[in-house]
This record gives C-alpha cells, sequence and structure tokens, in this order.
C-alpha cells in the first residue's frame, strides 16, 4: 500500500510538471502562430492595478481593483480582408476554475466590455470580449462594408471564441473544462446567433434581452416614434409618466394575489387608458385623446394607421410606462437611426421624419440578411448537449420583451418540446427594465445557475433572485420559468421567496 501511494504521488507530480512544461509563459503568448489572427501584446497585470484605456466607453466601468494577478492578452483578428477585430483574452495566474467564457456587447459595440470581462474573470474564468471590429457606438462602421456588418453580426464572437481558446490552451497547457456565453441585449442577440450558427462553440448560453430581428426593430422604433410625436396633442409629458404606470399598477397589480408595485405577468393586464381620458382640458392627473393613443401605441402591435396593416406584431409590457421616454421621447432612439442610415438606407443623410411606415419597415426587415438572428433551429446546438437559458425584463423599455418569448415559442415549436424541453429555458423577470434596474427581483446568478445545469445536469426549475436598495436586499423572489409565474402562498411576509411558488 506504502509503495502505491508513493507511485501515486510520484505520477501526480510528474503529471503536474509536464504541465508546467507544456505551458507557455503569458509573454511569450506574444508569439503565438494563430490562422488569420495575430496577438499583439501579452503582459502580466499586477493584482488591482488594472486602469482601463481611455475612452473604454461603455465598457470603461466596473471594480477593477479587486482584480486578481492576470496575464492581459490582446489580438487582432482579420477572418475578412476588411476585418480588424480587437480581442482581448484575460487568464487569471492562480486559481483559475478550468473555464471559459466570452461576454457580450450592448449597443452597437464598438468597444472592449471590460467590465464584464472583470466580473467573469473575478469568479475564476479565463474570460474574453472584442469590439467586434470597429470602434465607437453606432453604425457608421456599416456604410459601404458588408464584411464589417458579418462581423458585427456573428463573425466577431465565433472567431473570438475559437482563437481564445486556442491560446487559453497554449497558456494553461490543457483546453478548458467548459466554454460558457454570457451577454444581454445585443450580447443576448450574439449568443442566440452562437446557438443558431455555431454550436459547438460553447456548451452554455445565456442570452438576455435579445434584440433579434435586430432591423426590423429599428424600424418599428422608429415609426412607433413618430406616431406619439405626429402631433401636439399626441406628446406624452414624461411628467405624467408616474400617473399612467400607478394607474397601471391599480388596476393590475394584484391580479397574481399580492400588491407589490410589480406585475407578475403584464399580458394579462387587460387596462384602458382612455380610463385616463381628461374630462375637460389637458391636466397632470389624465390623459388628453392624443396621449391615449400615443399609449395605446406604446403597448400594443404596430400597426400602419392608414390601412390598419401590422407592421411589427411585438410591443412593450404595461409596467414599462416609467421607462417610455426610451422609444416615445422627442426624438428616436439614436441606435436605431443610425442603422437604417448605414445599413437599411445607405444614406447618412437620411431624415427619419421622411419615413414611410410600411414600406420602410418592411424594407428595414429586408435588409436583415445577417443581424435577424431568429433561425429558431437550433437543434444541433442541443443534441450536442447544449444548453440555453433566456432571461427578459417584463419592463424592459428598449427591446420589446415579446422577442424573447416569441423566440421561445418558436424554438419549442420549431425542434419539439421532447429535444428542447431540458435543455432551453426562458425566465421572464417581473418589473425588471432593460437587462437590469426596475423594481423587479433583478439580482440572480446567472452563471451559478448555468453551471449547475450544465455540469451537474441540474435543470433550473425556478431562480432565486432579489432586489436591492441602496446595496441592501429588501426582497426576494423565485423567478420562474415562461409561462409559469410566481404565485403568493397567501401567508407570510411578502417580500420574502419562502411564500411563493412558480404555478
Amino acid at each position: 500500500m506504502k509503495r502505491r501511494f508513493i507511485y501515486g504521488a510520484v505520477l501526480f507530480a510528474t503529471v503536474l510538471q509536464l504541465n508546467a512544461i507544456a505551458a507557455t509563459p503569458c509573454e511569450s503568448l506574444a508569439g503565438m502562430t494563430l490562422a488569420k489572427a495575430k496577438v499583439t501584446s501579452a503582459s502580466v497585470v499586477a493584482a488591482g492595478a488594472f486602469v482601463p484605456p481611455a475612452g473604454g466607453g461603455r465598457g470603461g466601468g466596473g471594480n477593477f481593483a479587486s482584480l486578481p494577478e492576470f496575464c492581459r492578452v490582446a489580438a487582432t483578428l482579420s477572418p475578412s480582408p476588411d476585418s480588424d477585430i480587437k480581442v482581448e483574452l484575460w487568464l487569471p495566474q492562480s486559481g483559475w476554475n478550468g473555464k471559459f467564457e466570452a461576454v457580450g456587447n450592448g449597443g452597437w459595440a464598438g468597444t472592449i466590455p471590460y467590465a464584464a470581462i472583470a466580473a467573469a474573470m473575478r469568479n475564476g474564468y479565463a474570460a474574453a470580449g472584442t469590439d467586434t471590429g470597429h470602434t465607437g457606438g453606432n453604425a457608421d462602421f456599416a456604410f459601404g462594408h458588408p464584411e464589417k456588418v458579418t462581423d458585427f453580426a456573428y463573425r466577431s464572437i465565433h472567431e473570438m471564441a475559437v482563437q481564445s481558446k486556442a491560446i487559453l490552451k497554449e497558456h494553461y497547457g490543457s483546453p478548458a473544462k467548459f466554454s460558457y456565453f454570457n451577454g444581454c441585449s445585443q450580447g443576448g442577440r450574439q449568443g442566440l446567433s452562437e446557438a443558431q450558427r455555431y454550436p459547438s462553440d460553447f456548451d452554455g448560453i445565456i442570452a438576455g434581452a435579445s434584440a433579434i430581428d435586430q432591423m426590423q426593430m429599428h424600424g418599428a422604433r422608429t415609426a412607433l416614434n413618430l406616431l406619439v410625436n405626429q402631433s401636439p396633442d399626441a406628446v406624452i409629458p414624461p411628467a405624467k409618466y408616474p400617473m399612467i404606470h400607478q394607474a397601471v399598477l391599480n388596476a393590475c397589480d394584484a391580479l397574481d394575489g399580492v400588491k407589490d408595485e410589480v406585475l407578475e405577468d403584464p399580458m394579462k393586464c387587460k387596462f384602458d387608458y382612455a380610463t385616463l381620458l381628461c374630462k375637460a382640458g389637458d391636466s397632470p392627473d389624465c390623459l388628453t385623446k392624443g396621449q391615449v393613443e400615443s399609449a395605446k401605441y406604446m403597448t400594443s402591435p404596430l400597426k400602419d394607421p392608414k390601412n390598419g396593416k401590422t407592421l411589427f406584431d411585438r410591443y412593450l409590457a404595461m409596467g414599462s410606462e416609467l421607462g417610455w421616454a426610451t422609444l416615445g421621447g422627442p426624438q428616436p432612439l439614436g441606435l436605431s437611426v443610425s442603422g437604417l442610415r448605414n445599413i437599411v438606407f445607405g444614406d447618412r443623410s437620411w431624415d427619419y421624419k421622411t419615413m414611410e411606415l410600411t414600406a420602410d419597415i418592411q424594407r428595414a426587415a429586408a435588409s436583415d440578411k445577417v443581424m435577424a438572428t431568429n433561425n429558431p433551429d437550433i437543434l444541433r446546438f442541443l443534441d450536442r448537449g447544449g444548453k440555453l437559458l433566456m432571461y427578459h425584463g417584463w419592463s424592459d423599455p428598449q427591446v420589446t420583451p415579446l422577442n424573447s418569448v416569441s423566440y421561445y415559442k418558436n424554438v419549442l415549436k420549431t425542434v419539439g418540446n421532447g429535444a428542447a424541453g431540458e435543455a432551453i429555458a426562458l425566465f421572464m423577470v417581473p418589473g425588471m427594465n432593460h437587462c437590469s434596474g426596475g423594481p423587479g427581483t433583478d439580482n440572480f446568478d446567472k452563471m451559478k445557475v448555468m453551471e449547475d445545469w450544465v455540469e451537474k445536469k441540474i435543470e433550473p426549475k425556478k431562480i432565486m433572485a432579489s432586489h436591492l436598495t441602496n446595496g441592501v436586499v429588501d426582497r426576494t423572489r423565485p423567478l420562474c420559468p415562461y409561462p409559469k409565474v410566481a404565485k403568493y402562498n397567501g401567508s407570510g411576509d411578502m417580500n420574502d421567496a419562502a411564500n411563493f411558488q412558480c404555478k
């Protein structure tokens, strides 16, 4: 027995030594040979010493002081002659959990998402992010550059995954045990694109508030803005949003058995904005006739007012009223106008005020050859054991929550409940805004849920979530797999998840 123990110890030490020999030091990674890619720098960053570059944009925020020592690898990927995809891969120098996490972008990307990379690495992951092939948070890069549009649409995330895995293996001497993708908004669309186009890139994909049918959605957003601003009488002043929101809550908040200023299932709310019609003149506590119509536009399928034809069948849910300025403000969402100018019309001087609702929304949809990301056939991803965790805030005022509901239903219809039943889940988050925020329980450990699902085969039947005020938890609630919702048991603290069940 003693000899066996000694032999085992020697063998284990030998394996460790071989791994150490096989591993490549951080600085030496700069000499790696990669196909259509080049490592431009590789250096060790001391614990707590990272400072994001100036102009980091949306990716610049985050708690970097708590980061451990890591190897920071920068690379440029060139899958096409017009590609210039910047990628950063951060490799923990100690405490690596043996896994890889790629993070997604927001808006039109154009910057490395440093905060998301840092969050992943802080949890022990080797983590990577990309600017998707351009700089700047608008669609100007797309004008006359179809290859860059392809990079943004799907190729950058795939190439990042492939090259990051190669660099990771070179550095550590062994591949990642599991690979995950985690993104919301544009990142949610990127995640779905991966499941649809590259089913072997990731073992698990987290896709939040997915911006699918992107160009059509940009067209619909712009058209909606024109409708709710078509006359002075139609404009809803932001000062009236709280009044409208409270009226919706008064009508529908208790439908789930508890009044908590959150709608568990907004689709069951049948509130009629006409009940707020002013009886004599305009005042802060009522809506003019035009404002009533605008409120209906915000929460109904978009139709051509001339012929009643449905132009876009997804819309904001009731309960989102406090965020209506996002799409219903004085001008359309800048992200949408930029996309229409540069991709749909190919004219940077295009004026959104000249938009023809039916023709131009159809034109936007037809132009979306690479970014639609709406193919529900993800059977290849599911067949190889992939897991897809979707989530979306019911109060999202930017990306319609019905995007996620529609895609989820289409996947089940296409691949069948049997194939998808234990491999795809959608969690609609009551009261949550775009990706986070709002009165709902928007804090939940997505990666822990995904790890348990992929690595331990524990299917998420519910997710424990919390709401924080000034950093202190003041409510917990179970998030339920769609179409189930959290129902109050009838007794106990209404802010305690223990008193709710998914039904």
